[in-house]
């Protein structure tokens, strides 16, 4: 059973971007139910003091933006109003040159999603949202009653649609990385160096790997389990050579394609249990903000 963790709810304050006002920070902070870390440092990958922190969040909305047609502002220096789906921000904003900045070593991305946005996802198979129901205790940064219903009931939202998703974003990862057509990489420093963009191509790597286990087990182990995070993170120093990891990558691909056909997950998540939780949360939600 996964524990209730009372841990900080508070968030970066406002910034002048789409999804970064005032009212949504207030709104993700209030109804917050799990946060956790999802990026590099969960999955054993980072590199000393290289990475920034990326943390992902699930909040409840107050009535009137879930049965009404309350909208919030399009950041804190906006006329302009869009409906809630997350709040959003990047510390890395704060410096000169804002929302241009790329995040690095210190910095926090941290994106909460509205519930209904977040089931949706994840319902469809989503991996990075997918992986916030994995995510280790020591890497939670808070969870209450119902974050925790959510963990132990991961199974509800597991299916083989998992399969396509994870395919496509482990070929949209292996494009960026090689720069092909359509695509960009915004580190051509990895790519002067060793012919590749090496952090790409660890993530693609990644997700094959627990695109197979999700498929095969039913969960996703955190962190990376070894020998494949001794690999992944050779990849990320540059020192794998790339006909190596296209090799990887095309058994990776290889074995997916195959787990759409063959998976024993079921062929469909469980729509009507994620609709339960989502209506008796919301009405207990709202039941304590009447009080």
């Amino acid at each position: 059973m996964a524990t209730v963790i009372d841990g900080d709810r508070t968030l970066p304050p406002g910034y002048p971007h789409t999804h970064a006002s005032e009212e949504a920070r207030r709104i993700a902070e209030q109804g917050l139910v799990l946060r956790a870390q999802v990026g590099s440092g969960v999955h054993g990958t980072s590199i000393g003091g290289q990475d920034d922190r990326d943390e992902m969040g699930i909040c409840l909305e107050p009535p009137a933006f879930v049965t009404g047609l309350a909208r919030v502002p399009a950041g804190t220096d906006s006329d302009r109003t869009v409906p809630f789906e997350q709040y959003e921000r990047h510390t890395a904003w704060d410096r000169t040159g804002g929302t241009a900045n790329r995040s690095g070593a210190g910095d926090l991305d941290v994106i909460v999603y509205s519930a209904r946005k977040w089931a949706r996802l994840a319902l469809d198979g989503n991996p990075t949202v997918l992986l916030l129901l994995f995510v280790p205790d020591a890497e939670v940064v808070f969870r209450d009653a119902a974050g925790a219903e959510l963990v132990d009931h991961a199974d509800r939202f597991v299916s083989a649609q998992a399969a396509h998703r994870f395919l496509g974003y482990l070929r949209s990862q292996q494009a960026a990385m090689t720069g092909q057509v359509g695509a960009h990489t915004n580190r051509p420093e990895l790519v002067a160096l060793h012919g590749y963009d090496t952090k790409y191509a660890m993530h693609a790597l990644r997700l094959g790997v627990q695109g197979i286990e999700l498929l095969t087990t039913g969960r996703i182990t955190l962190p990376v389990p070894e020998p494949d995070r001794t690999y992944l993170r050779s990849v990320r120093h540059g020192e794998v050579p790339l006909d190596e990891v296209l090799s990887r990558l095309a058994d990776a691909e290889h074995q997916l394609s195959t787990l759409t056909s063959t998976t024993t997950v079921p062929a469909e998540p469980d729509r009507a249990w994620v609709d339960g939780w989502l209506h008796r949360s919301h009405l207990a939600y709202w039941d304590r903000l009447a009080t």
